[in-house]
């Protein structure tokens, strides 16, 4: 048997295990109302709670690479995708913070595999020209698994209860690995490619492309860590990317037990602000992108991007003090927006910066400073929450991407070639 186009069938499993790890990882922050009121967890030990999450997912961002490169991308991903659903559905049985904080260790220690899994699906299947608009996919799935999460679980919760809602949503999981084991192998020795996409994938019908570029050594970590560079975008995604997380745990609770929203009315506004976030991705990059097609140096064009997000970001000051509903949700969506116009164009720097060599050894280090950043933040907005309320945090989200913005433009100012010794 034959299956014209495999590669998308498989680009699309790509896509809903994104989902599907969105869905799972958003259902404790949509019931968050729901169960911190019935076991008495504070804002403190709810912020603990997210930590341990946190911890395990940054601290697997390494591990799951190595287990990635040692099991081959159908069975790692299998892997994790049981490991991350059992975990979800055990969330069910849980009896009060230390349970709960321990599954979400565990649910870390699976999730972030996913994207490790998946960055190497890519460069198994798809030649250079499709990388790009696959990643993209994969990262869409992310948006479209936080909008729907909300909207979905809430409906579970009451008709069914909170239980059974991570037992549903764990059991997502389970579903997508059917098809996954069905249809996943390499190009190499899969059964049911064509003999035309084989070629067209493994590039055996194009020549090899010419360059004049001088090859470029792999960089290893502690050389890596010599540039200004690396040490500029470490920097600013430490300073910007908590944002993200806080509107991914937090909101929903913000939303229910501070600006009088019910269950329901959370359950039917809470995705916007993710909506808004995933055009703000969309808009931002194509925004960039123009500006390079019309000539302005691809770093210039980034920077120009962000630097009207980061200006932005200050109406989060705002957020605690309007009264009207559909002014709160209205200035959330306005900053979830520009902070993904943000991210996608600082995300870009790094394939600006660096020579396709370093790539791998840029992006963990990045992912380790985002991991860090989201870590310290979300353990440091229960204590302030409980000491001083949500003002606080509003405030600090207002001021954090002006900051790394004058960081990032003050250490990432070119690209890294092979002269380059900062």
């Amino acid at each position: 048997m034959r299956v014209p186009h495999l590669r998308w069938w498989i680009a699309g499993l790509l896509f809903f295990s994104t989902v599907i790890n969105y869905v799972d990882r958003q259902t404790l922050s949509v019931l968050a109302p729901v169960i911190t009121a019935e076991f008495g967890i504070s804002e403190i030990e709810y912020a603990n709670v997210l930590t341990a999450f946190l911890a395990a997912y940054t601290a697997m961002y390494v591990g799951s690479g190595l287990l990635v490169d040692r099991l081959g991308t159908r069975t790692a991903l299998s892997l994790f995708v049981v490991w991350w659903s059992l975990a979800n559905m055990a969330h069910a049985f849980v009896r009060g913070v230390w349970s709960l904080g321990l599954l979400r260790f565990l649910l870390g220690m699976g999730e972030s595999g996913n994207f490790m899994a998946a960055f190497k699906a890519v460069s198994e299947w798809y030649p250079p020209r499709e990388r790009a608009f696959v990643h993209g996919l994969i990262q869409s799935g992310a948006a479209i698994g936080a909008i729907i999460a909300p909207p979905v679980i809430t409906w579970i919760n009451f008709r069914f209860g909170w239980q059974p809602a991570f037992v549903l949503t764990g059991s997502l999981g389970f579903i997508w690995l059917v098809g996954w084991l069905l249809l996943y192998r390499t190009p190499e020795t899969h059964p049911w490619i064509t003999p035309a996409e084989r070629e067209h994938v493994l590039g055996r019908s194009q020549p090899e492309p010419v360059t004049l570029e001088k090859p470029v050594e792999r960089v290893g970590w502690r050389q890596a860590l010599t540039h200004r560079q690396t040490w500029g975008l470490l920097l600013s995604r430490f300073l910007s990317d908590p944002v993200w997380w806080f509107y991914l745990f937090w909101l929903p609770k913000y939303l229910v037990e501070q600006r009088g929203f019910t269950m329901a009315q959370m359950g039917m506004l809470a995705w916007l602000p993710y909506l808004a976030a995933d055009v703000g991705a969309i808009v931002g990059g194509w925004t960039s992108g123009r500006l390079v097609a019309r000539g302005r140096r691809p770093i210039a064009a980034r920077l120009t991007i962000m630097l009207p997000c980061a200006a932005v970001m200050p109406l989060s000051l705002a957020i605690n003090n309007v009264t009207e509903q559909w002014q709160v949700i209205g200035l959330i969506c306005t900053v979830t927006f520009a902070h993904m116009a943000w991210k996608t164009n600082q995300t870009t720097l790094t394939n600006d910066i660096y020579p396709k060599a370093t790539i791998g050894t840029v992006s963990g280090i990045l992912a380790l400073g985002t991991g860090l950043g989201g870590t310290l933040f979300t353990w440091m907005t229960g204590y302030c929450i409980e000491w001083f309320g949500y003002g606080w945090i509003f405030l600090l989200m207002g001021l954090l991407h002006p900051l790394s913005f004058l960081v990032t433009s003050s250490l990432v100012r070119r690209p890294l070639t092979t002269e380059t010794r900062d």
